[in-house]
């Protein structure tokens, strides 16, 4: 039999392959073949280096569904009309012998009894393309489907700018909030579905990457050689790069260089810390103003490292003030200073999974935490008498009358973005530069509430 193959993208990733799947374990690709969890050569995954992030080239068809896409903007917020969206996978070698019923109820926590077994019976979840009872067995070769109503989170209605499109470099402004690539809980609210449905890109190449939660300086190419020489200038370090961001404190005058290593402590979380075991790391700091409660500094990155800027910042005392995840209280009462030990790296971890952060989620957003955002509708109305279902209920707008999922109320766009971006990029003689962020300037007063 020719073997089939099947790739399931970052967005393809459901909650049907479940919460426990990691980032990593995102690109996969399966061989219909045989499927026992044993068989070495049934499945093959191929592993995402998030250190490499920010020099890979990754390219980008235009998805089928993108032309159905409704983008709609609403109080300051680029929403997605939700849409129905099916994933489908190969089943598991543990699911083998095991009702569909149960298998869901088990594997995939984040949506109640109730909801499985409606969903089977009104065939949005099925086996090979058909319909089936709940007592129905999962067998080997089977495939999963699970059809649901996605809704996107929303990501600022700023646009996304074009700086310059020649010879093949595309450059642009990425606004904060706005993801690069399709993965968790975004699809189309991303900065390469976006270029694709609003500017009629077919294929694109992302030469530099930068955190969601980061604005400015994007570069992008149609040309696969062009990004590929793009790559070496990289990786021989002759980009220039130059970042913005505002820190708590009085910022010393005068370069600060931070060359401490820096090493992944939870893919889960994408925490970094300085680390003596970490890979190689320098950045260079200057002050560039202080207003008596915060200070704007300019950063030059000489390596490319996850977080870099921010670990390195909070490792000098200095977090960016509105940094969700290197600002958070669990790090104590110096926030970070100075680097913390393996002890505390682990307290810290196991807290911020406690309170419901985590690498894909809106971070700063007023949404629930880890301990009630596994409550749905159903059981919610199971546990009336909760405090904790009611601080759910406080929090809700209701239903969607499609797929029963709780409405969340939105945010405020300045909660989407964190105080760092990409000023400057100076490439092969060319120099490429955005306009100063509003919260860069000496007139801003949006930090007098920050800690």
């Amino acid at each position: 039999m020719e073997n089939i193959q099947i790739k399931i993208d970052n967005s393809n990733l459901m909650r049907l392959i479940g919460p426990n799947i990691t980032k990593d374990e995102s690109d996969i690709l399966i061989k219909n073949d045989s499927l026992d969890s044993e068989n070495k050569n049934s499945v093959k995954r191929r592993k995402l280096d998030k250190d490499s992030h920010n020099d890979s080239i990754s390219k980008n068809n235009k998805p089928k569904d993108l032309d159905d896409v409704i983008y709609y903007f609403e109080d300051g917020l680029r929403k997605v009309k939700p849409y129905y969206y099916e994933y489908q996978a190969f089943a598991k070698g543990r699911w083998l012998g095991r009702s569909i019923f149960d298998i869901f109820c088990t594997e995939f926590r984040d949506r109640s009894r109730d909801y499985y077994a409606y969903a089977i019976e009104t065939g949005l979840i099925t086996i090979n393309e058909k319909i089936v009872t709940k007592e129905k067995i999962v067998k080997n070769q089977d495939i999963i489907g699970h059809k649901i109503h996605r809704h996107e989170p929303p990501v600022t209605a700023d646009p996304i700018k074009l700086i310059s499109m020649e010879n093949d470099l595309i450059v642009i402004d990425k606004p904060g909030s706005v993801p690069v690539h399709p993965s968790g809980r975004y699809r189309h609210n991303t900065v390469l579905h976006i270029l694709q449905k609003e500017f009629g890109f077919s294929n694109l190449y992302t030469l530099n990457r930068l955190d969601r939660l980061t604005s400015g300086i994007m570069f992008l190419s149609t040309n696969k050689e062009k990004a590929q020489e793009f790559e070496q200038l990289m990786q021989e370090r002759k980009i220039h790069k130059e970042y913005l961001c505002r820190v708590i404190g009085e910022f010393p005058t005068g370069d600060v260089r931070c060359d401490k290593p820096i090493m992944t402590v939870s893919h889960k979380l994408g925490l970094n810390v300085v680390h003596p075991k970490g890979k190689p790391c320098t950045t260079i700091f200057r002050r560039e103003s202080y207003n008596g409660r915060t200070s704007v500094v300019k950063c030059i990155p000489i390596t490319g490292r996850t977080h870099q800027i921010r670990v390195h910042l909070q490792y000098l005392g200095y977090v960016i003030g509105n940094d969700p995840l290197y600002n958070h209280h669990v790090w104590g009462q110096q926030k970070g200073k100075g680097g913390i030990d393996e002890v505390s790296t682990k307290s810290v971890i196991n807290n911020l999974i406690n309170e419901g952060i985590n690498q894909e989620e809106c971070l700063v957003l007023n949404l629930p935490t880890k301990q009630n955002s596994d409550i749905t509708t159903s059981n919610v109305m199971n546990v009336e008498s909760s405090e904790q279902s009611q601080r759910f209920k406080d929090k809700s707008l209701g239903k969607c009358e499609e797929c029963t999922i709780p409405n969340f109320p939105d945010p405020k766009p300045d909660q989407l973005f964190i105080w760092l971006h990409a000023l400057k990029y100076e490439v092969s003689g060319c120099k490429y530069e955005t306009q100063l962020p509003y919260w860069a300037k000496d007139d801003f007063d949006g930090d007098i509430n920050i800690k």
